[in-house]
């Protein structure tokens, strides 16, 4: 009996592992722009896979398809044999010696441009300054050592220290820091944030006391809203310090923001929710699979082929991976339709009333339903979106935990963050509502009972700040 168990687990395993499963479970994963790059790879890489823009209508159609195909396939032959179109030796032979390098140049030449970090950024900026070549080594290495806000949190003491140039002295890593901040921003490479606030002020040549001694002395405490303790040890009255603030509203607390900041990718859906004929139909977008398919002239390359094992072996490699890539892209198709329908068969109310009808909604339900595993529902859900009547939401925005109100109906964690949301919004600012004063009302007017603590926790992931730093003065 310990034998059998010991083989089995042995067998699972191997499936587990195989390159089949593994490929699955990866382009399962994928979703917009990177599925999109891994299909133009394989189109690239692999000739027995081909994409047209319609299927042929059969007779005459049909043959012409064929025959671009075959010429295709004969090419690639001919190329592998050494032979061009006359028999004559072929050059392309060297080629598919190398052809670990071309399929890198490939790879390289169809790599989607990106956008810079804020170290390419400012290192690209360099060139434009009046800097010695040892001064623009200096420069590239403080644009790297930047963190996303465009902070050097090391100092330029610690940053001399470190940087790899030979000799380094802290007053020339000042020097072509002060270039930067006078050709690009007055407060990159600021230490935090109290030091960028105040290096802009200096460029702004502001000269009021108590706008800098709210920076200097009392940034904790307006961040937090404490007027009335900054009031107390400056002497000054609210009013005086809200006017002080408003001195601060056009500061930039983050330099390095506008520099490389990575723009917003447009979110193409996965799944679409159409209501037609009054009910609502759940589909998922073709476009990037339109067309796909097994090149239909590789059994005629096949016979082609002749003797040669070599030529047979990667022609056969070449089609089984085609097939492998083509189930898989298959397979992630039936399991994320599968999954989608039932994930708005349970959200049906949402997609009339919105995030207030959001149903309590497990994983394990869905996958219970589908009849794969938790983590099969977890890879397909994950970083896609589905265009819904209420607008466009990542698929796992549809899972969310509850709890049962006096009515006996289990209410979602998310309509719950609604109404918390509600009564904030509409709350007295000069006496906002505390988390317990929160716990109550939903309890009392509407018949949620949750504890205080699981209303900070909720009043948190809204970003809704506490009482005290909501209350205005």
């Amino acid at each position: 009996m310990r034998l059998g168990l010991h083989q089995s687990a042995r067998l699972e395993h191997r499936l587990i592992q195989s390159p089949q499963m593994i490929q699955a479970m990866q382009i399962l994963q994928l979703a917009g722009a990177d599925l999109e790059d891994r299909i133009e790879h394989e189109l690239v890489e692999n000739p027995f896979i081909e994409q047209v823009e319609s299927e042929p209508a059969g007779g005459a159609a049909e043959g012409e398809e064929l025959g671009r195909t075959i010429d295709h396939l004969e090419a690639v032959w001919r190329d592998l044999a050494g032979r061009d179109s006359g028999g004559r030796p072929s050059r392309a032979v060297a080629r598919a010696a190398n052809e670990d390098e071309d399929q890198k140049l490939a790879a390289m030449n169809n790599t989607p441009a990106r956008y810079q970090s804020l170290g390419e950024a400012l290192a690209d900026q360099l060139g434009l300054f009046e800097l010695t070549p040892r001064e623009r080594a200096i420069g590239e290495y403080i644009a790297y050592s930047l963190d996303a806000k465009g902070f050097l949190a090391e100092g330029v003491e610690e940053a001399a220290k470190a940087c790899p140039l030979p000799n380094t002295q802290p007053e020339e890593l000042q020097r072509v820091l002060t270039v930067l901040r006078e050709q690009v921003h007055p407060a990159i490479g600021a230490r935090d944030l109290r030091e960028c606030l105040l290096l802009q002020l200096e460029a702004h040549g502001e000269d009021e006391p108590l706008v800098r001694a709210l920076v200097e002395h009392h940034l904790e405490d307006l961040t937090t809203n404490r007027l009335p303790r900054i009031a107390k040890a400056t002497g000054v009255s609210i009013e005086e310090i809200k006017h002080a603030i408003e001195g601060l509203r056009g500061l930039d607390p983050f330099p390095g923001r506008e520099f490389g900041e990575e723009r917003a990718a447009a979110i193409t859906p996965d799944v679409l929710v159409d209501e037609q004929d009054g009910q609502y139909v759940v589909k998922l977008t073709r476009q990037r699979f339109a067309g796909l398919r097994l090149a239909s002239g590789y059994k005629e390359m096949l016979k082609q082929g002749g003797n040669d094992p070599a030529v047979q072996q990667w022609i056969k490699k070449r089609v089984e991976s085609a097939r492998w890539f083509l189930d898989a892209l298959a397979q992630r198709e039936s399991t994320l339709e599968r999954i989608a329908k039932v994930i708005f068969e349970r959200q049906h109310d949402f997609l009339d009333k919105g995030a207030r009808a959001l149903k309590p909604l497990r994983m394990q339900e869905v996958a219970d339903a589908t009849h794969v595993h938790i983590s099969t529902v977890s890879r397909a859900v994950s970083g896609k979106y589905a265009q819904t009547p209420q607008g466009i939401l990542p698929l796992k925005y549809f899972f969310t935990g509850g709890t049962t109100n006096d009515s006996g109906e289990v209410e979602s964690q998310t309509s719950i963050k609604m109404r918390i949301k509600d009564l904030v919004a509409k709350e007295d600012r000069d006496h906002p509502l505390s988390d317990d004063q929160i716990a109550d009302l939903l309890e009392k007017e509407q018949g949620v009972k949750i504890a205080r603590r699981t209303v900070t926790k909720y009043r948190k992931a809204l970003a809704i700040p506490s009482s005290a730093q909501r209350r205005a003065y």
